[in-house]
C-alpha cells in the first residue's frame, strides 16, 4: 500500500494545472438534517470532475522520472476520458480513449473537443480489452483506477479539504472501481488518522459492496443499469481493493435515492451536481439518520458533468415535494 504521504507529494505535483475547489454547505440541510454536512465539489474542477487530478499526477510524474509516453490510451464510462485528453493536452502528448455505447454524450463531446481520439465501443468489456490491445502495440495505457499516481491524485481533493481546517467525524465517497475512495482513505490518514472514511454504491453496481462484505472481488459480466454512470465499472482492482478493505463501511443505494438526492442537492448548492455524486449524498444520509447525536460529515462530491438525456431522466418527477427532514 501507498504512504499517505503521496497525497501531498501529488497536491504540490499538480497544483500549477488544477482548480482548488470550494466546500459549500446549506444551512437549510443541516437544520433538516439535524446534522452539519460539508461538500467538496469537484464539478467546478478542471474538465468538470475528480478524475483530472489522477490523470494529470499519473503524467506529471511520469515526465518528472523522464519516461513520458508520446501516446496514451484509456477506457472510460465519461469523466476519466475526458480527464486523460485534457491532461494529455497540458502535456502535449496523443490521447486515444475508448467509450461504450452507454457513456454521457457531453463527456463523449468533451474528450474530443480536448483533442484526443474517441473510439466507440459496444460494451464497457469491449473498452478495456481494446485498450488492451493498444497498449500492447506500444501506446500508454492510463487507467482510470488501478495505478498508484492516479490514486494518490484522487486523493489531493480530500486532502485539500482537511487542509482547510474541516474535522468530520465522517468522510463518504462514491464507489467505482475504488480510485477515489482510495485516494480519500489516504488523505484522511494523513492529515485526519481514524477519521472513518465509508463508501457509497449504486445498489445495481454492488460490486464492491459485495467484495468488501466477501473478502473477494467479485466482477460484474456487463456493466451495471445505474443512472450514476461514473459507477458502471465491472470490478474494483487488488490494488483498489486493500485500500477499500480498511474503510468502515459500504451503503448501497438505490436508484430513487440518487435521484432524490441529485435534485436535492442541485437545488441546495445552487450548482449542477452529477447523479454519482449524489450516491455518497444518500449513504451520508442514511448514516446520519442512525447517529445519536449530530455529527459533521464531509460529503465528496465527484463532478458536474450531466447529458442532455442524463438531465431528463433526473427531472423526469419532482422529488423536491418531499424534503429530507420528512423522508423516511
Amino acid at each position: 500500500m501507498l504512504s499517505p504521504e503521496v497525497v501531498a507529494e501529488a497536491r504540490r505535483r499538480i497544483a500549477p494545472y488544477i482548480n482548488q475547489t470550494p466546500l459549500l454547505r446549506s444551512s437549510l440541510l443541516d437544520r433538516w438534517m439535524q446534522h452539519e454536512f460539508l461538500f467538496k465539489v469537484e464539478g467546478f474542477q478542471k474538465a468538470g470532475a475528480f478524475k483530472v487530478r489522477g490523470a494529470l499526477n499519473a503524467l506529471v510524474a511520469l515526465k518528472q522520472r523522464g519516461v513520458l509516453p508520446r501516446e496514451i490510451v484509456a477506457f472510460s464510462s465519461g469523466n476519466h476520458a475526458q480527464a486523460v485528453a485534457y491532461a494529455a493536452r497540458q502535456l502535449d502528448v496523443r490521447a486515444t480513449v475508448l467509450l461504450p455505447a452507454d457513456a454521457s454524450s457531453i463527456k463523449r463531446q468533451a474528450s474530443a473537443a480536448y483533442g484526443a481520439e474517441v473510439i466507440d465501443t459496444r460494451t464497457r468489456a469491449e473498452a478495456e480489452a481494446k485498450s488492451e490491445a493498444l497498449r500492447s502495440r506500444g501506446a500508454y495505457l492510463l487507467h482510470p483506477f488501478d495505478d498508484d499516481d492516479v490514486i494518490a491524485g484522487q486523493g489531493t481533493a480530500c486532502f485539500e479539504a482537511l487542509q482547510a481546517g474541516v474535522r468530520p467525524d465522517a468522510i463518504f465517497a462514491t464507489c467505482g472501481g475504488g480510485g477515489w475512495a482510495s485516494g480519500t482513505y489516504l488523505a484522511a490518514e494523513l492529515l485526519a488518522p481514524g477519521t472513518p472514511v465509508y463508501a457509497a454504491e449504486p445498489a445495481t453496481a454492488a460490486d464492491a459492496a459485495r467484495s468488501y462484505r466477501g473478502g473477494r472481488i467479485v466482477r460484474l459480466h456487463a456493466a451495471p443499469r445505474t443512472i450514476a454512470d461514473g459507477a458502471r465499472t465491472l470490478s474494483v482492482a487488488e490494488r483498489t481493493f486493500q485500500y477499500l478493505q480498511r474503510l468502515a463501511g459500504f451503503f448501497e443505494i438505490e436508484e430513487d435515492d440518487i435521484v432524490y438526492w441529485t435534485q436535492w442537492l442541485t437545488h441546495l448548492l445552487k450548482t449542477t451536481v452529477e447523479p454519482t455524486s449524489a450516491v455518497a449524498m444518500a449513504g451520508a444520509a442514511e448514516w446520519a439518520r442512525s447517529q445519536p447525536a449530530p455529527r459533521r460529515i464531509l460529503v465528496m462530491l465527484s463532478g458536474g458533468n450531466v447529458a442532455p438525456e442524463t438531465h431528463a431522466q433526473i427531472w423526469a418527477r419532482n422529488a423536491l415535494s418531499t424534503t429530507p427532514d420528512r423522508r423516511p
